[in-house]
């Protein structure tokens, strides 16, 4: 079956090009090497990957269908070469089986395990099976032959909502239960799916896999706080916050921390990159950051509950950020603040010049003044 047929259209070099430099950007690589991706991306060298469900919503991969930069049938018949994907593939069955076989054996070192879900453990693993297979077992015998490992979504990078007590069915992510192949968690609720297309692109392009955190994430896409980019941060520094969903600081984008965002303490590119190509996010919708890409908070705090930051309000010494009346002066406790920070100025400069010389001979100033020229 020729699959290029089945898909004639030709993406229009203007929309490559971009495709390739916003991908250069989000792995922030400079301008300069966006050449060598483009080279990547037209190489005939395409990755095959093999893509394997577990617990999870399917989710991710519907997130990775709404990409449009490039279109999802851009990226596995151009880019990659997807052997096998349970929602994606025409077959079904036996027949699906058979080619999830024939790549394992015929790209045996060379292939792509994406994982999308968690991993059920608990009594042999009986709660996930496919094709007859436990999940431990299918990711045991696909694991053994991969390149490499990339777990889409926070499901299968660190457990996700499966894996929150009492976790009755044992699920656990990929790292727990492979020691031995590099593994690359693309975490999120959904991810981003660009996150995913940038380290296809990154491996493509300088043949290794891209930086990653402590966590096993992507730094150039997991290595600042969503809260440091997000655009209601002034507000947060004014000390701006909605008290309530629907009320007027809600309504005029007030920062969302005491409504529980978790944006101060979550790593992800959420506020930059954003989703669905039109430039939305939960936070610019009104909803908090709850997290989701981080193991800790992720289904373990609640939506409501705020977490520890410090300075959640501005400085004392800052101005105010609400005016009572017009033309009033600063708040008595930031006069006393600035007060004292003039004194104690004010000493130490007098301090300073106790210690210099009482009086300068003139060929000495001179020749000071000249060297400081």
């Amino acid at each position: 079956m020729d699959l290029h047929r089945m898909f004639p259209r030709e993406v229009p070099r203007r929309e490559f090009l971009k495709t390739c430099l916003t991908a250069t950007a989000l792995m922030g690589l400079p301008f300069r090497l966006s050449s060598q991706v483009v080279k990547a991306a037209e190489s005939a060298e395409r990755p095959p990957v093999v893509w394997l469900h577990f617990q999870e919503c399917t989710g991710c991969s519907e997130s990775l269908l709404r990409s449009s930069h490039p279109t999802v049938s851009k990226l596995i018949l151009d880019l990659i070469s997807l052997d096998y994907h349970e929602t994606l593939m025409a077959g079904a069955g036996a027949q699906a089986e058979a080619s999830l076989h024939d790549s394992l054996q015929t790209n045996h070192g060379k292939y792509f395990l994406v994982v999308e879900g968690a991993i059920p453990t608990a009594q042999g693993g009986i709660f996930c099976k496919v094709g007859g297979k436990t999940a431990l077992a299918s990711l045991q015998e696909a694991a053994a032959g991969a390149a490499a490992i990339l777990c889409i979504g926070t499901c299968a990078s660190f457990g996700g909502i499966q894996a929150i007590s009492p976790n009755p069915t044992g699920a656990v992510g990929v790292r727990e239960l492979v020691k031995d192949k590099p593994i690359v968690n693309i975490s999120g609720c959904p991810p981003n799916p660009y996150n995913f297309l940038s380290t296809i692109l990154y491996y493509l392009t300088f043949k290794r896999l891209p930086e990653l955190d402590n966590l096993g994430r992507p730094k150039f896409a997991y290595g600042r706080k969503i809260h440091e980019h997000c655009e209601r941060r002034p507000h947060f520094d004014a000390g701006r916050f909605a008290q309530a969903y629907g009320d007027a600081g809600h309504a005029a984008g007030y920062c969302l921390y005491k409504l529980g965002c978790k944006g101060p303490a979550t790593y992800a590119n959420c506020s930059v990159q954003r989703f669905n190509d039109i430039g939305v996010w939960p936070v610019s919708m009104g909803h908090p950051c709850i997290g989701c890409t981080e193991p800790d908070i992720l289904f373990k705090l609640p939506i409501d509950a705020k977490v520890q930051i410090h300075d959640p309000t501005p400085f004392d010494s800052y101005a105010p950020a609400h005016l009572k009346e017009k033309g009033k002066g600063p708040h008595p406790v930031t006069t006393g603040l600035v007060g004292l920070a003039a004194g104690t100025a004010l000493g130490a400069a007098a301090l300073f010049a106790k210690k210099l010389p009482a009086q300068v001979e003139p060929h000495k100033a001179d020749s000071h003044e000249a060297d400081s020229a």
